[in-house]
């Protein structure tokens, strides 16, 4: 298949002016020229996408897809008080309400050009949803224990659901990791069980870290609403909270706990990082994964994503969970966090890198940069066209400022994932019946409402 388009944005090279990408067997084989490409390749099947710009498919380093059919269910709460609300809203949903949520997200995602999603998920929810849609995807699978004795079974647990995940899913899209639960929700000693595990079956890691002022306060001085949050946030059983006022940050609290030591460690939310942390990050690898959105809906704050750059750590952007944000949208993502930068610091951060976080950051983060990310030959064929027709900026002098400036979801016209086209402007190629699951969310949601 022959993809032309107006533009060409490979992301790691400049823009091509009236270009194209041959994709054969899920793999990129060629880009250039439409004109050239046509002539290499007479008998190639050719798309068209006219007045588009045909780039990688958008990264997404964080989300929760179970929690979709949450979106627009709690409105104007600041963090504590909607962590509360939603843990008590979802004691409502039974299991196979979970998948039906995550399938919603993975069609959320897909048609606002998202062709990578990082997950941490309990339930596995959604490593059935992303594995069933096609999405190449990273699922975290979330271990808590608050009390020290009850780590071993927590653990034990996990590693059954990871082995099971493994088998269950195409192991060329879909990688398990695990994933520690929130500071306020863990025994610390937690964070050393799943770094050592991760090492030893070489499994990715992430955990939410310094993702809020509560969460800051919390670990530090003992004193945050998470102290008399016990009963709200799922904690499980502990006759003593085991927590002491630390006197460090998050970042310093998890390094004395040994949660950087496996080999592909990301923090999410980073919200909270002072220099101190940001030598240790970059001193560790870890990556980073800011969630613009989410924290300024939640009143969580601004992560330093210029700091973050500038400090060379492998960083993206995730969209968090769809009942903080109402959408699994990246472009939305890209602008407001680009704004917020903006308006919070001296240096003045462009579209074309925020589009490079969107994309080859949030595959460094993942450590998928030989595979996607990009438009380079060899590379996975995860690619997506945006129509720029309606564009209000001047896209023949900056396609990508275009992208990130103005376009929407409404403007995805196409995304394809290894070869495979998954989603076309109101067409779907997916082994999902798209309208019977839209009914089952619409029922799903009338055990949401505040009556019952």
């Amino acid at each position: 298949m022959l993809l032309c388009a107006q533009y060409i944005l490979p992301v790691t090279s400049e823009p091509i002016v009236d270009g194209a990408v041959l994709v054969r067997d899920g793999v990129i084989r060629d880009i250039g020229s439409a004109d050239m490409l046509r002539l290499r390749y007479p008998d190639e099947e050719v798309v068209d996408q006219g007045l588009a710009a045909i780039m990688p498919g958008l990264v997404d380093l964080h989300t929760r897809l179970e929690q979709s059919v949450l979106r627009g269910v709690v409105n104007d709460a600041p963090y504590v008080e909607w962590l509360s609300e939603v843990a008590r809203k979802s004691a409502r949903l039974e299991a196979v309400d979970w998948f039906d949520s995550a399938i919603l997200g993975g069609l959320d995602a897909l048609s606002s050009g998202i062709t990578t999603v990082a997950d941490i998920t309990t339930t596995g929810a959604s490593c059935t949803a992303v594995n069933k849609l096609g999405l190449r995807s990273v699922i975290y699978r979330s271990v808590a224990a608050m009390d020290r004795d009850r780590i071993n079974a927590a653990m034990q647990l996990a590693q059954k659901d990871i082995l099971h995940w493994r088998e269950e899913v195409d192991s060329d899209r879909v990688t398990i990791g695990i994933a520690p639960a929130p500071l306020f929700t863990n025994h610390p000693a937690t964070l050393m069980a799943v770094s050592q595990f991760a090492t030893k079956e070489n499994l990715p890691v992430a955990m939410w870290l310094a993702g809020s002022r509560e969460e800051c306060d919390f670990v530090k001085y003992g004193s945050s609403p998470f102290q008399v949050h016990g009963g709200d946030v799922k904690r499980g059983y502990v006759e003593i909270p085991p927590w002491l006022p630390t006197g460090v940050s998050p970042v310093r609290y998890a390094l004395n706990w040994s949660a950087f030591d496996a080999p592909n460690v990301m923090i999410v939310g980073a919200v909270c990082v002072d220099d101190a942390d940001l030598k240790k990050l970059r001193e560790y690898n870890v990556a980073v994964c800011v969630c613009p959105r989410a924290c300024a809906q939640l009143g969580m704050g601004v992560a330093p994503l210029d700091e973050f750059l500038r400090a060379d750590l492998r960083v993206g952007l995730g969209t968090d969970s769809p009942a903080a944000t109402e959408s699994t949208d990246m472009l939305s993502e890209m602008r407001l966090g680009m704004l917020l930068q903006r308006a919070v610091n001296t240096d003045f951060l462009d579209a074309r890198t925020m589009l490079e976080v969107a994309t080859i950051g949030g595959a460094r983060a993942l450590g998928l940069q030989d595979k996607v990310g990009s438009l380079e030959i060899g590379k996975c064929a995860d690619l997506i066209a945006v129509d720029l027709s309606s564009s209000h900026q001047s896209f023949t002098t900056d396609p990508v400022a275009a992208v990130v400036n103005t376009c929407t979801t409404a403007d995805v016209l196409m995304t394809m994932v290894d070869g495979d086209v998954l989603y076309e402007k109101n067409r779907w190629h997916v082994k999902v019946e798209v309208a019977k699951n839209i009914a089952r969310v619409i029922e799903i949601r009338s055990k949401l409402r505040p009556e019952a």
